[in-house]
């Protein structure tokens, strides 16, 4: 799920948990709401913890640097 998926489904979960005040007969609109913020908030904090990890560290300073050398380069 990406990012804005997760904060659409958080903000529609709000939105049914807090403001819809609808009789449905066998679906209890409350739990639905409750259950897409729940879903939404930790699809959020997944894809956050993947994020970090995709993030390239550089290299410590004690590290050796290598140059690359180019060979078509005519001194």
């Amino acid at each position: 799920m990406g990012i804005v998926i997760c904060i659409g489904m958080m903000a529609v979960g709000a939105i049914l948990a807090l403001a819809v005040n609808l009789d449905i007969s066998g679906i209890n609109v409350d739990l639905m709401g409750i259950i897409l913020l729940i879903v939404g908030t930790i699809g959020l904090c997944t894809y956050i913890s993947i994020l970090k990890r995709r993030r390239v560290q550089p290299p410590s300073p004690g590290a050796p640097v290598t140059e690359e050398y180019n060979r078509h380069h005519l001194e």
